[in-house]
C-alpha cells in the first residue's frame, strides 16, 4: 500500500524548484577545480630553490623523497608546490648542539 500527500500546487512548484537547483550546485560540485599552472624548474634552479646541491635534489629524486618530471632524455624537473612540500615533510632537526 502506498501512502501520499496532497500539498498546494504552488508549494509544490518551490519545492521542485528548489530541488534542481540543489542539483545544479551539486554538478557544479562534483567537476573538477582547474588546476592552478604549477610551475616546473629544472635541476639547477629547484636546487638553489631548496638551498640545496644538485646532486642532492637527483639522489632525493632516486631514492623516491621527491617526485621530478622527466624533461628529456638527461633532464629532469621539479614541479614548485613539490619542491615547496619537500622540506616540511623531510625536515629533521640537527642532532648537533650549536648552543654554547
Amino acid at each position: 500500500m502506498q501512502s501520499f500527500l496532497l500539498i498546494p500546487e504552488s508549494e509544490w512548484l518551490a519545492l521542485r524548484a528548489e530541488v534542481s537547483q540543489l542539483a545544479q550546485q551539486v554538478a557544479q560540485l562534483l567537476q573538477p577545480a582547474p588546476a592552478a599552472s604549477d610551475q616546473i624548474l629544472p635541476t639547477e634552479q629547484a636546487a638553489a630553490y631548496l638551498g640545496l646541491c644538485a646532486e642532492s635534489l637527483r639522489r632525493a629524486r632516486r631514492v623516491g623523497r621527491i617526485q621530478g618530471v622527466r624533461l628529456n632524455e638527461k633532464d629532469w624537473g621539479y614541479r614548485r608546490s613539490v619542491l615547496d612540500a619537500y622540506p616540511l615533510r623531510y625536515h629533521r632537526p640537527s642532532p648537533f648542539n650549536y648552543s654554547i
